[in-house]
């Protein structure tokens, strides 16, 4: 089973373009944690994302796509980063989550990855399963 364990740091909402962390001991344990899924077996993928400062969305009232640049006024929680892990069960990636050396300005919320298998044959038929194996690399 595939989880996203996304961190959710406070005030990242309103952080100014270019904000990086800033604490070396931080981004030391962070760096030894990662190194723990890697070791582990765990980790598909990482990535630490920037401000929505310096980011967009793209709506679609109407029918017709529409861009807002960020800052974003209506936020309350905004993604600093994530991990994409692969885990026996829900429980083995809450575990991974605890063991992060997060502070207490984060929250890190774990959600599973959908996988074709999740859906029905009616809902997704066979030749349709196949690509999305396929668009998801699991089809090389």
């Amino acid at each position: 089973m595939r989880f996203m364990m996304l961190m959710i740091p406070k005030g990242y909402e309103s952080a100014k373009p270019g904000t990086m962390p800033d604490d070396p001991k931080a981004v030391a344990a962070m760096m030894k944690y990662n190194e723990s899924l890697q070791k582990a077996g765990v980790l598909l993928s990482l990535e630490g994302l920037h401000p929505p400062s310096m980011g967009a969305r793209v709506s679609f009232a109407g029918g017709k796509p529409k861009v807002t640049d960020g800052p974003f006024a209506e936020a309350k929680e905004v993604l600093g980063g994530y991990w994409m892990i692969q885990v026996k069960s829900r429980e083995d990636a809450i575990e991974w989550a605890k063991r992060c050396p997060g502070s207490e300005n984060e929250v890190i919320e774990i959600r599973q990855v959908q996988e074709a298998a999740d859906f029905s044959e009616e809902i997704l038929p066979r030749k349709v399963r196949e690509k999305w194996d396929k668009l998801t690399k699991k089809g090389k």
